[in-house]
Order: C-alpha cells, then structure tokens, then sequence
C-alpha cells in the first residue's frame, strides 16, 4: 500500500502526542503534548540533551515502540492518515517505502551475516516487487549516488568489511532506495569525521531534492541543524520548549534552557579564558520525577517561586506568522536577554612551562607478509603500514596541545606509541628528559607510567562493571606508589571526586548507576590519580551532550590550570579544539600537513587540508559565514601511500605534477607555524578565511577579530 503523495496534505502532522512506557513502578511518561507539522520537501530538526524524547518521537513515528511503550494521547498522520490506526500489513509496506530511518549507529542496522548487495537488494525487493538483478542494478546506482568509490566491491563485502563512514552511507543508501516520502535521521553523523559528516549532510540534502523528501534531523549538534534545516523543535523532558524557524531561534532564543544550549557550545572566536563555556546546572530530571511547573524551573537562572511552579505551562506566542515562533515560558518577555549574562569566572592565561614532551622523526611501520602470486613474483613479500610518517612536534608544561585529522591519520597510533602500547620504528620521542618512544609498557618503571594517563573516548569500555568507582581510582593511587595507607588512599579517592565534582558517596556506586557524563568524569579522575605530568584526551568529549561536553571540558581546563599538567587532546571535532587548544598539529595519512598556535592554524595561511577541515565544521552562529569545501573521494591506504604530498589524491588546490612525484617543502610563515605544501607561500597567504561575519566587505576572520 503505497499512500500517494498531495502537496497540500503534510507529510507529517503530529497534534498532541503523549508517550508513556509501562513498567513494573507504574506508567513511566516519555513525552507529553507534542506537535510538529512537516510539509513536502521540508527540513526540521530536533534538539535537545540525551533522554529528552526525541528519539522516542521517532520511534512512535515509525511505531516500533516495544512491548511495554505506547501511544496514549494525540495523533501521528502521514499524508493525512493516522499511522496509529493502520494494521501490521499497512505498517510492514509503509516503513522502508513511503517512510525511512537512518540509525545512529550503522552496525545496529546492517546484519553483519549478509553481504551489503543483499541487504539493500531487499528494499524494493519487499516493496516493489522487482526482480533480484533489477534491485542489485539500483542498489549500485544509489551508492555511486552517495558517492562509494568502487560500488560492485562494496556490494559484494560484509559490513564489516567497511569503513565506518562507507557503512553510514550504506544505512542512507538503503534508506533511499525506495525514495521515501519521508527520512529520520537519528544523530546519523555523531561519531563521523567532520569531512565525512560535512559529505554525508550535502549528500543528503541533494538527494531530498532529488526525490522531494521531507527529512526529521534528531541531534544534539546545534551547528548541523542550523546548516540542514528550515525550522527546528528545542525538546527539554519530553516537552516542546521553544519552536520556530532556524533564524527565529537562533537569533532571538526566547527560553532560558535554549539560551543555555548556546551558552555550552564553542563558536568561531571564543576565548576559553575571557569567555569560557557555561554548562547548563544540574541534571535533566527523570520522566516520573519532573518538578511541578516548568520542568526545566530546577535548573533556570529566571525561576521565580510561585509563579514558575504553580501549574502547567503551555507554548506561547513569541512572534506572529503562519507557522509562529513559541516558547514554553512564562517570562520570556520579561527577561532582558541582551544584558543577561550567567556568573562565569574569567581566567588568567596559563603561560607554559618547560618543554615535557619532545617528539623528533618519529615513524611508525606495521610489518605485512604478503603472499600473494604477484609479491612471490616480484620477490617483494614484505610489505609497510605507514601509521606515521617523520612526526616532530612538543608540548609544554600547562600547554594543551590538538592533534586533529580524519580517522585513519595515525592520531591514535601515536597515542599507543606515547603510551607505550606500541613501539616506534624509528626516530626518538623525550618524555621528561627520557628516550621512551622504544620503550614499551611493560619495561617502563611505575613513574613512567603514572606520569602518562589517558582519558578514552568511551568510558564504558574502560571502567569495570563489577567494582565500585572509589575502588577502581583507589587501585591507581596503590598502583603507581602515591599513598599505600587504606585512610589516605580513602581521603585522596574522595578529594579526587571533589576535583571532578562529583558527590562523595559516588564512591560506593558502580559504574552501571552513573550517566555518561558522570562516567566520563569518572576516567578523568581516574587518569589524574597518579599525578601525571601528561595526559592523553582520546576524543573525550565526541558522543556527550553539549552541556555535558562544556562541564567536562572546563573540568580538565580547570585540573590542568591546578596542576600544572600537559594535555595533549586528540578529536576531530575543530570547534572543540579551536576553543580548548594552544596549539595545533593537523594530521594526514601518517604525515603533519600544519602545526602551529590556535590562532595561527584557524587564520590564512592554511594548508588545503587545513583548510577543508575548517570548512567541514558546522557553525551554530547565525552571523557567521563560511566557504564550503566538500572533499572527494577516500583517505589513501596506509599501505601504499602517495608518492609526493599525500593529500595531493583529494586536494582542491592541486598544482600537478610535482604534487604527485615529490614530498612538499615545510613552509614557515611565522617561527613555529609549519606548513607542508608546494603552494608558495604568498598564494597560501592570498586565500580567503573560511569563516567570515555577514556583510562583512573585507572578509576578516570573526576568529581573528576576537
């Protein structure tokens, strides 16, 4: 049954939705009152911290709402039909057909025991009743479409077989198959590298424009759903809050939680001393347990006792229109928003220190045995991954140092090495005075080890499940000698869960009672048990919400300022970096393409790759401005790179030849400000900025401005 498509009928209308999940306590309510409208070949987007609803929205659109969720108020229409209604068989024929979802995570969606080639075969297979070579025919079209080098490989591989960012496009490809009417997008670019992510959105929204789909972005990234959306929803405990079109919202945000969602994020120019980060206070508050009132009343700045409290609160009018802006606030026309300002301290720039970390032409080579007919031929049967490639650079006492690149660049490679997981092939890397980069973990002394720390991306891969919090830092503190009497150990536990603040009594939990955040601050105490002198931030903050992600990044400033520690932080998210970093090394294939201060890599000159990568980042400003610069085809193989420069495959700004043959010369444009590059300097220095302010003539950079 396929539902025919009118243009003035909605694609989507939803009035007054209420959700609920039963459960042994009793009816658990997920979101109340919700509403949405989404005409034909419209983009909406909805926002909000981890559990405030929006994914349970889609889930109810898609009505896969589990054994024990339900739908228990208000209505879903789909072109004028309430899916609520409709039986199992018209449920079956509309999902993947006239209505397609994009999962958050690809591997959740794809059956790692069928080839690619089948999975999406299966599409209009089921739906349109084509037959198998007619569907496979398809399928290898529409991944030429979202641009998979090399589709019939890709067809006949097993998800595994595939890069993370090939089986996100992969998951999109299927979803387009049938060109549906309407696409859900759940967070489908979180844990992908800006360049892809940048990729992905363009491919998208091409795509729509193709087949007139209307799409649904769910995410707690404020950048992208203002550069893919035309209106957006703010979602805070299960409620609308605030609603309008992108620039409404954006540039007059009428409710004191969307005010702090901009607060937390990190824009074109922010200075982390003058104008630090402000995290949202408090916790979102669980589903049976919301304040009576305004739910977000806990945590707000303008709360006023017997008034906020007294009763429920509905959306009102902020400014007039056929579609008008609304907020879930009673004093949204009382507060002064130009003038307000929360209570932030201001900080005194760190100067570094003594130089603790020197790194000196290291390379890192994984050895092959390749035994196939064509290397017995040619008697080359040992082959090299080139991880990393002649890498110098050093970080000093109190100094946060970013190493930024796509994933595949050899960031992590180096962690190992640092670490001591792995070893160099050559070259020398001084930790403190000693040559450790051949030096590997099990032959470094206990202040070796505790003097490098590390704080991973996923902190439920690295916390144990069965011990408490106070028992797995205490092991640290035992470990590396810092106290050995039960009493001390016990006191330094708790002083180190003040420093992350965290409450006392979090000592006694495990890491199954926490939140991801919590969690992540959890590693981090973790990691600064032993005193180091360093430590490794692997992504830290990549999957957490923004408020979450501005607490723990003012966490680690604030460590590293009473400490004296180096931090050298490895992400791909540059807004992060361009806040938090001193410094700046840009990986490429194993390879330094530009180092340099802050200020000195996010302003011309750049190197191209540099420069993609700025443009790739998604800006939650409305007054910014920046120039697109979509990068094509994949990251060249490690194990047989390119010959000259290796970003010459995918650089925009290829010269020829000589790019190809020969390795580029490090340009100097101010002491300590490196680019590898064949463009001579003047013409790298003639580019524009990427980011520039709206109306601004001369094109200078906000960053820089700042």
């Amino acid at each position: 049954m396929a539902i025919n498509g009118n243009s003035d009928i909605p694609v989507l209308e939803i009035e007054n939705l209420s959700i609920s999940y039963f459960t042994r306590a009793g009816e658990i309510p997920a979101v109340v009152d919700f509403s949405l409208t989404l005409n034909e070949g419209e983009t909406a987007g909805l926002v909000g911290e981890s559990g405030c609803g929006k994914s349970t929205v889609a889930m109810a659109i898609m009505n896969y709402m589990g054994g024990n969720g339900g739908i228990v108020g208000g209505s879903i229409k789909f072109r004028g039909r309430d899916i609520v209604q409709m039986s199992p068989e018209e449920l079956r024929r509309l999902r993947g057909k006239d209505i397609a979802m994009v999962y958050q995570e690809p591997m959740a969606a794809l059956n790692p025991s069928m080839t690619i080639g089948r999975q999406l075969a299966e599409v209009p297979i089921c739906h349109e009743g084509v037959d198998e070579a007619t569907a496979l025919k398809r399928a290898a079209e529409l991944l030429d479409a979202v641009k998979l080098p090399d589709a019939q490989r890709i067809l006949e591989a097993y998800p595994h077989q595939i890069s993370g960012g090939q089986q996100q496009r992969v998951v999109i490809a299927m979803a387009l198959l049938s060109k549906p009417s309407l696409l859900l997008l759940d967070e489908p670019t979180t844990a992908l590298d800006v360049t892809v992510e940048a990729g992905i959105v363009e491919l998208i929204a091409e795509l729509s424009r193709d087949f007139g789909t209307s799409n649904l972005y769910i995410s707690h990234n404020l950048g992208l759903i203002r550069e893919t959306c035309d209106r957006v929803f703010v979602m805070y405990s299960g409620e609308v809050i605030e609603e309008g079109s992108i620039d409404e919202v954006f540039q007059t945000t009428r409710h004191p939680y969307t005010h702090g969602l901009f607060g937390a994020i990190p824009m074109p120019g922010s200075d982390k001393y003058a104008h630090p980060l402000v995290p949202i206070r408090g916790q979102l508050p669980l589903p049976h347990r919301r304040p009576k009132g305004c739910n977000f009343g806990p945590r707000c700045d303008h709360f006023e006792t017997g008034r906020c409290d007294a009763g429920s609160i509905k959306l009102e009018k902020v400014a007039q229109g056929p579609r008008p802006h609304v907020a879930r606030c009673l004093r949204w026309d009382e507060i002064d928003w130009s003038a307000y300002s929360p209570d932030v301290e201001t900080l005194e720039p760190l100067t570094p220190g003594e130089r603790v970390l020197r790194v000196d032409e290291m390379r890192k080579y994984y050895e092959l045995t390749d035994k196939s007919l064509m290397a017995l031929l040619k008697g080359r049967t040992i082959r090299y991954v080139k991880a990393n490639e002649t890498l110098s650079f050093d970080a000093r006492r109190q100094q946060t140092v970013a190493i930024v690149g796509e994933s595949g660049c050899g960031k992590s490679t180096f962690a190992k090495v640092l670490m001591g997981l792995e070893t160099a092939s050559e070259g020398s890397i001084r930790f403190n005075g000693d040559d450790i980069g051949d030096l590997p973990v099990e032959q470094r002394s206990p202040e070796q080890i505790g003097s490098l720390q590390m704080v991973f991306q996923n902190p439920n891969d690295t916390l144990n499940p069965s011990h408490t919090v106070g028992g797995q830092i205490a092991r640290v503190i035992r470990k590396f000698g810092v106290a050995s009497d039960p009493k001390e150990i016990e006191q330094r536990v708790l002083k180190l869960l003040d420093m992350v603040k965290l409450p006392r009594d979090f000592a006694k939990r495990r890491p199954r009672q926490l939140s991801g955040g919590q969690k992540q601050r959890v590693g981090i105490a973790r990691a600064f048990a032993g005193n180091p002198d360093m430590v490794i931030a692997d992504e830290p903050v990549s999957a957490l919400d923004v408020s979450v992600q501005a607490a723990v990044t003012q966490l680690l400033m604030e460590i590293q300022r009473n400490s004296g520690t180096t931090l050298l932080f490895i992400s791909h998210d540059l807004s992060v970096v361009r806040y938090l970093a001193d410094r700046i090394v840009v990986m490429y294939l194993g390879q330094i393409m530009e180092q340099g201060t802050t200020e000195e890599v996010f302003s011309p000159p750049y190197h191209p790759y540099t420069e993609a990568l700025l443009s790739a980042v998604p800006v939650a400003d409305t007054a910014i401005e920046k120039r697109r610069i979509v990068l094509e085809g994949e990251l060249p193989s490690a194990l047989n790179p390119p010959e000259g420069c290796p970003f010459a495959t995918r650089c925009p700004r290829k010269l020829g030849d000589i790019c190809d043959r020969e390795r580029p010369p490090v340009l100097e444009p101010e002491k300590g400000h490196r680019i590898a590059c064949h463009i001579p300097l003047d013409e790298l220095q003639d580019v524009p900025p990427v980011f520039s302010t709206k109306g601004d003539d001369d094109g200078n950079d906000p960053a820089a401005a700042a």
